[in-house]
């Protein structure tokens, strides 16, 4: 019954090393759940009980979580593929620990954290494969949030958009790339107001360092950035 969604987890990180006729075998140990939501639809609330590891196989979530004083920050929008709540699946606290909404209308599926570390009845070799890349994606998660923090060290906004547009130049390996948040959605991810975060990036063009139409960033200035970013 899972057949049909296997080409759509082919890109999962999850299941890397692992093949399509393989998965079928492994989703029928694991037995998951699959939901569809529409747009703005709550996948998941901050606090509620965890329903298991949360793998989107069509359109985007964006993870959210809200600071002490109210405001949304965002952690994370999430595509087809790439998960979320693989942080906290192992942490033995059973609740979410952000919230997750849906940014289109859109499918996931969630694993049982439980039964992904347990060895299957058959002790298959795709399932320990499986156990393998949960522990590189933990351990690549710990990284990517260690960085999140980073930001909050950074003061000055000009520096946060700077080491942001860095690390997409650098992804990208281009000077000309997309970035897939949106205005008020970036804002969030770092943690400034929107119409602060347009006014720094006008004067960035202004100044020549930058060029933007859109989502599409094109860096003019590439050594201005960097020391706008150290």
């Amino acid at each position: 019954m899972f057949k049909k969604w296997i080409n759509g987890l082919s890109t999962c990180e999850l299941f890397k090393g692992i093949t399509p006729e393989e998965l079928n075998i492994v989703f029928g140990c694991l037995k998951p759940k699959v939901s569809s939501y529409e747009k703005n639809e709550l996948v998941a609330v901050a606090g509620e009980k965890f329903t298991g590891l949360g793998i989107v196989i069509s359109g985007e979530v964006v993870v959210t979580r809200e600071n002490a004083a109210g405001s949304r920050v965002i952690l994370a929008v999430n595509g087809p593929g790439e998960m979320f709540g693989e942080m906290s699946a192992f942490s033995g606290e059973g609740v979410w620990p952000a919230s997750v909404a849906a940014r289109t209308a859109c499918t996931v599926m969630f694993l049982p954290a439980g039964k992904i570390i347990c060895n299957c009845e058959r002790l298959c070799a795709s399932h320990r494969q499986l156990i393998t890349n949960m522990l590189e994606i933990v351990s690549g998660k710990a990284l990517v949030l260690h960085r999140k923090l980073e930001y909050l060290t950074i003061k000055s906004l000009r520096g946060k958009i700077s080491t942001f547009l860095l690390e997409q130049y650098k992804r990208a390996g281009s000077a000309i790339f997309m970035i897939s948040m949106k205005r008020n959605e970036l804002a969030d991810f770092l943690n400034v107001t929107r119409p602060a975060l347009s006014r720094e990036m006008c004067r960035m063009r202004d100044e020549g360092v930058i060029e933007f139409h859109g989502d599409s960033i094109k860096i003019k200035e590439l050594d201005t950035l960097k020391s706008m970013a150290e």
